[in-house]
Parts: structure tokens; sequence; C-alpha cells
């Protein structure tokens, strides 16, 4: 575990992505199999121990430590498992105390692995799950059992993507990022297949008989004031939902979100709706009204999505009400034929040939805009509001399916957001390197009388500077503490921007804003002038 710890601790302390490139790289070139999936398995987010849970950790601290130290420490802090790595006790090994057998759940060496470490955490059960944390934590120093707590709990917030993690292999064996992106998904951890490749010890991987993710094309934002020629761009509106990669290779049918995760389990019906084999792109959203300007294309607000996902098993009433459907964008395979480097054109001429076939109530196609010049465009654009549609998306028809962002391709011409201005009411610390500030804030604005009502929460949108004046607001006007959380003065406008505003049950207002941002903090306007919750209701679709 020492070279992770170290890796992990000098990671959180880098802030240049090129150097943390290096240290990655660097770390796969020295270290042996399988230590270094596992490691590679941690930072992407690919590990997941089921019976250890943060409260279990809090409970197993509280063994050792006054409860109300560790609260403190915890709210100071900002993280649990910083916090637990440092408070848990130095010493002897503690087996005997809690009546453990280091027999059972192994015995301690001089050097613990993260192969051991895994091999530990991947057969706990609720039942023995704290004894073996508590086991291993006996074992390591302060930065081992932070790196730990981490692997075991996930969310490593060290500044690293997974996708800097997939490029800093490539770096590390001279490989195409592209190919590391698409072996990815195929792979199990400690990805040993992987590593054979990358070190040329093996021939390059063969997925064609399992249904594996292909990395997303993704489009740049397109900015203001650049106008494309239509001749060379098509052009649809982008709906609100989630990009999905519905996947079917011989009897085995996958549904991937965009980061590749399988949430087929929360979306069961389009599991049994493929009877072919093929990889279809689209977007996966619910039937119903809210979004769409006619019949042809309506579809329910992305509030009502949100009632689906996550969703470890879906009842026969959530089918009913929340019906899921994908309206399909692109066909990257097909019959076992891979379409991707084909055309834009040539793959939207076969994905009009098969969306035909495919189950109505399941699929539909993503229609073009059909549209005389750009200035045309624009006009339509201006109207995507009223139909809660998020925006157009321009591709360039000549375009092969490449994964990531490639300039002049793809672009995306989102609809301007909303803004309102709010009162901050609550603040919280935030985690990683914004630990020490309260950097999450909730807002409200005023109900007919005169009361504040919580619409929101936003934590990005403002400047390190503008963070550090915020945290110093924060602390200067707590007005009460709830835990974690400050209540402060009602006294400071935040002008949020948002992309739409939906109905909801989780705010006493009964509105919840959708990627909300601070865009500017209203020093200047009294809190008696922020808006009012009728404002922000005229604004629902």
């Amino acid at each position: 575990m020492k070279p992770f710890a170290a890796l992990i601790d000098r990671l959180i302390y880098t802030r240049s992505r090129n150097r943390k490139l290096a240290l990655i790289a660097d770390y796969l070139k020295r270290i042996p199999d399988p230590d270094r999936g596992w490691a590679m398995a941690a930072l992407t987010e690919s590990l997941d121990f089921p019976p250890i849970k943060a409260t279990m950790i809090r409970r197993l601290l509280a063994t050792w430590v006054d409860e109300q130290l560790f609260r403190l420490s915890r709210q100071f802090v900002g993280d649990t498992a910083e916090t637990a790595a440092l408070l848990w006790p130095e010493g002897p090994d503690l087996s005997d105390e809690l009546g453990r057998d280091g027999q059972e759940i192994g015995e301690a060496t001089e050097e613990l692995t993260i192969s051991a470490v895994v091999e530990q955490l991947s057969g706990a059960t609720r039942a023995n799950a704290a004894e073996i944390v508590a086991h291993l934590l006996d074992q390591l120093d302060a930065d081992g059992r932070y790196a730990l707590l981490k692997l075991a709990l996930g969310g490593m917030r060290v500044g690293v993507s997974a996708r800097l993690a997939k490029q800093a292999f490539a770096q590390a064996f001279d490989v195409p990022i592209d190919d590391v992106e698409e072996f990815w998904h195929a792979i199990a951890p400690p990805y040993d297949a992987l590593f054979a490749w990358g070190e040329g010890r093996s021939e390059r991987p063969s997925f064609d008989h399992l249904p594996f993710f292909r990395p997303f094309m993704l489009a740049h934002p397109l900015e203001d004031g650049v106008a494309l020629d239509l001749n060379h761009y098509a052009a649809e509106w982008k709906w609100d939902g989630i990009r999905v990669q519905l996947v079917r290779s011989g009897s085995e049918v996958r549904l991937f979100s965009r980061g590749g995760e399988e949430i087929g389990q929360s979306f069961p019906e389009l599991l049994s709706a493929l009877d072919r084999d093929m990889v279809l792109d689209g977007e996966l959203m619910v039937r119903g009204e809210g979004q769409g300007g006619d019949a042809q294309d309506a579809a329910a607000s992305f509030n009502a999505l949100q009632q689906r996902l996550g969703r470890k098993s879906v009842t026969k009433k959530m089918l009913a009400d929340y019906p899921a459907f994908v309206r399909l964008y692109d066909v990257l395979a097909l019959d076992g034929a891979d379409l991707r480097p084909l055309p834009w054109t040539e793959r939207r001429q076969q994905l009009e040939a098969l969306a035909p076939t495919l189950l109505p109530h399941r699929f539909d196609l993503s229609r073009l805009i059909a549209t005389q010049d750009f200035a045309a465009l624009a006009q339509l654009r201006e109207g995507a509001r009223d139909a809660a549609i998020e925006g157009v998306m321009l591709k360039r028809r000549d375009a092969p399916y490449v994964a990531g962002r490639r300039a002049g391709l793809w672009y995306k011409w989102k609809r301007d957001p909303l803004t309102a201005d709010c009162v901050m009411m609550y603040a919280q610390r935030g985690n990683g390197r914004r630990a020490s500030f309260y950097s999450d804030y909730s807002f409200g604005c005023w109900n007919e009388d005169g009361e504040l009502l919580p619409v929101g929460k936003a934590y990005s949108g403002f400047t390190d500077q503008e963070l550090k004046w915020l945290d110093r607001f924060v602390r200067d006007h707590t007005v009460n503490r709830f835990g974690p959380v400050r209540e402060v003065e009602k006294t400071l406008v935040l002008e949020v921007a948002f992309d739409s505003i939906h109905h909801s049950k989780r705010h006493k207002s009964g509105l919840a804003m959708r990627f909300p941002r601070i865009v500017r903090i209203r020093r200047d306007k009294p809190a008696a002038e922020a808006d009012h919750i009728a404002t922000l209701m005229a604004l629902v679709r």
C-alpha cells in the first residue's frame, strides 16, 4: 500500500495536469501486476465493496474516539476517510481488543499490498466488514489508512478523472488513448490483459463476442457569433435526458451511461427490446409531456426521468408510470459490422432504415431540423425554451464517429440559461481541496407571505477569490448550526443561472433547478429585492 498511498498523497497536492499524468504513468511502469491494475480501478471508481460504508467507518471509529470529537473533527476536515485516518489509534495490532481472529481475516504482513487489501475487502460481509477494515487499518500509517479508506469507500477526489487516468496509461505504454478507452470497459480489474497488450506481451484484445462499451463522441460548445455552413453540418434538437448506449451481442444486452457504467437494472424493459446485434447511441427519456413542440416529439421532463435513475429494482407501477424509451441519434455497429468509420450521412441512412424495425414504444428517431440557413436555425433555437428543449446539436456530415471531443466535428448550441436572484440560506463545507471552505450554498426566494423558501443548491460558477470571500461571509454571518450545515443571515443575494426549473417535492418551495450555478455575487442588491417564488413558477414547463 505504501507506493499507492504515496501516489495518492502526491496527486492531492499536485494541480498540474501534466504532472499528474507523469506521476500515474511512472507508477504504472514501476509497480507489478496486479497491484497497478487495482490502483487504476480505484482511481477510475471501478471498485465497489457494498458492505463498506461511511456509516460503518464512523461506528467503527466510535469504539476508540469520542463521538463528539469525531463529529467536530469531521466538520473541520470535511472528509470522513481523512478524519478516520488521522484519528485511528497508532500502535500495536488492536485485533485482540476487538475480539477478532487475525488468522481468520488475514495475518498482518510487513508490506500490505493493494491486492491483499482488495482480496480481503471483496470477501467482506455485513457481519465481518468492520473487523476486516479495522485489521487492515491497524497495519498502516496515517497516509496508508487514508489511501485504504478512499479505495474502500470510493470517491477518491484526488483531482484525477477516469479519462485522465486512462490517458496516463496510454502515455506510460505509448498506445492510442482511443483503444484504451474502448478496451477499458470490456476488461475487468485488475486489467491483466490490458497491461499485457500495453507492454507488448500480447496481441490487441478482441471483444467481438461481448456487448462492450464504445466511448461516446462528444461535442464542443458553439461560441457566440460563430455561424456554420449547413451544407456541411446537419442540425437536430438536443433533448433533456441522459445519453446512453444500448449494445446487443449474441443473446446479451447491456445499457451504458455516458461514463460507461451499466444501468440496465434500472431500465429492464430496454434490455429485452433488441432482437439482433447492434450498438445504438441515443437519449434515454420517459414518455409523457414536458418537452417537445408536438405530439411526435413529446417526452416527459428530466425530473420525471429521475424517478427511474439509480433504481436497483423497478416495480410494475414504476414501469407503467414512467415508461422508458430511447430517442436514437446514431448507430455504431450493426450485425457485427463496425459503422463508426463511416461518415455521419451514411450512418444516418442506416439508422433511418433500422428505426422502423425497432419496437415503436421503446425507440424513436431524433428528427433533423429542416432549415434554410444558419440564421433561420438561430431563430428556431430561440423558441427551444418554449418546447423545453435544451438546444441544438450540429454534426458535420462527413465526420466519422470518434471517441471524445474533436475540433470541428460536433457542436452543441445550448439555449441561454435562465437566471434568478436568490438569497443564501445555508452553507456546507466542500470536499477534496475545498474541505476547508464553505463552498456548497443553499439559496431561496420569497413567497407571497414574505417567507424565504429554498429552491436549489450550488457549488460552482465562482472563482477561487470569490470562494474565499463567500467562505468568510459564511463564518462571519452564521446564526445557527445543524451538524455540518451553517445557517447564515439572510442578507446576501446570489445571481444563479440554471438550465430549467421543475416542480419538486424535495423543497418546501415545490421547485427544483436543473444545473444551478452561481454567476454573480450581488453585494449591491438588498435581499428584499431578490426574486419571488411566483416568478420562478412562471418559468416551469
